[in-house]
């Protein structure tokens, strides 16, 4: 029966009634849209001595994934920083990539707030609201990006302007290289996950059926850390379940033995192992050692990454990340867009009225 849902187009559609799924087909296109939108950024900073991205969830994510990227590409440090206040070592020398998608992220204005005061070297990002509003008005540099979608729909846009500055400022190359390898993976990726393809020829159809009724796990390593943090919060937001994710090779240093007497607790979990052809041989027998030490009871999958660069291999991982949590909420019968649990939340907060302040000393510091 659940796997009726998913391979009948009028079911699909009544449930996915906000068409989450569109982004899923669409990420090629949204890619290749934000590779243009991102030469407008212009940056006439001199080499930082270390960079911070500021941004939460959707936002922020992106700053997860260039610390991966980069890690083995630029010459200085990169942390993501999610709250309201930067690191104590934030200077006039630190580059603050500040992401909001809608502008109006309390602890994004926070940190930009502070990033000021400590006159840091800023970009902003958002698609408008107080961040380009504050921005505009303190001559900070500032990328404008299409609105109207939920945030984690938008990571083309978030994420392809932190790429695209790190290669303006010459601190990495070969950006448009990687993306355009990725865009085609991506295309690929999409044609083989998408809703018409019927779920026995379908991945992330398939894999959604597998972790149903489940709390899924994943575990990553190096460059798919961040990976397997983004599936985690794409099932949290899009299927509205449970989820955890950790990575090798720290995960085999105590999460291990958190199998070993898991006993019937075991079957309420799957774990999905994000895979590599070109893992070393280390991580392999990691990953396959691992498998053994694991309670039979806990369903097991593997997704492979496709593609040579590791830019076209992290996002190709996504790509069936991003398809398999919508098609597990239409296994729920779930709307994957409406995220109530976060709107309640920032109507609650508004009480402590933690945004006021920061606005009220944002429009002092432009007032001087």
């Amino acid at each position: 029966m659940a796997t009726l849902v998913l391979d009948y187009m009028d079911k699909i559609k009544k449930i996915d009634s906000s068409n989450m799924l569109s982004f899923c087909v669409d990420v090629a296109k949204h890619y290749r849209e934000a590779a243009k939108i991102t030469e407008k950024i212009s940056l006439r900073y001199s080499k930082p001595e270390n960079i911070i991205v500021a941004g939460m969830g959707g936002s922020g994510i992106g700053g997860e994934m260039l610390k991966d990227w980069a890690r083995d590409k630029a010459q200085v440090p990169i942390e993501v920083s999610r709250g309201y206040v930067l690191p104590a070592y934030a200077n006039e020398k630190s580059l603050v990539l500040v992401v909001s998608y809608s502008g109006e992220t309390e602890e994004s204005l926070g940190a930009f707030l502070d990033a000021a005061k400590r006159r840091c070297m800023r970009l902003c990002v958002s698609s408008g609201g107080s961040l380009q509003k504050f921005a505009e008005k303190l001559k900070v540099p500032y990328l404008h990006i299409p609105s109207g979608m939920p945030p984690r729909a938008a990571l083309p846009d978030l994420f392809t302007p932190l790429l695209k500055s790190l290669e303006k400022m010459k601190i990495v190359s070969g950006v448009f290289e990687d993306l355009s390898e990725a865009k085609k993976i991506l295309e690929r990726i999409s044609d083989e996950n998408a809703p018409e393809k019927p779920t026995c020829k379908n991945l992330s159809k398939t894999l959604a059926l597998g972790i149903d009724e489940s709390v899924p796990v994943v575990y990553g390593f190096d460059i798919y850390r961040s990976v397997a943090q983004r599936f985690k919060q794409q099932f949290n937001e899009n299927s509205k379940v449970l989820s955890k994710w950790e990575f090798f090779p720290e995960l085999n240093h105590n999460e291990i033995v958190g199998w070993e007497k898991a006993g019937k607790l075991a079957r309420c979990f799957s774990t999905i192992f994000i895979r590599d052809k070109s893992e070393s041989n280390e991580l392999r027998s990691r990953i396959e050692t691992t498998k053994t030490l694991m309670h039979p009871d806990s369903k097991m999958f593997e997704v492979w990454s496709q593609g040579n660069s590791s830019l076209a291999r992290m996002l190709s991982c996504i790509c069936i990340g991003d398809f398999t949590s919508v098609y597990l909420a239409i296994l729920r019968n779930v709307d994957p867009t409406p995220v109530n649990a976060i709107v309640l939340l920032k109507e609650k907060m508004k009480q402590s009225r933690t945004k006021e302040k920061i606005i009220r000393e944002l429009k002092r510091i432009t007032a001087k």
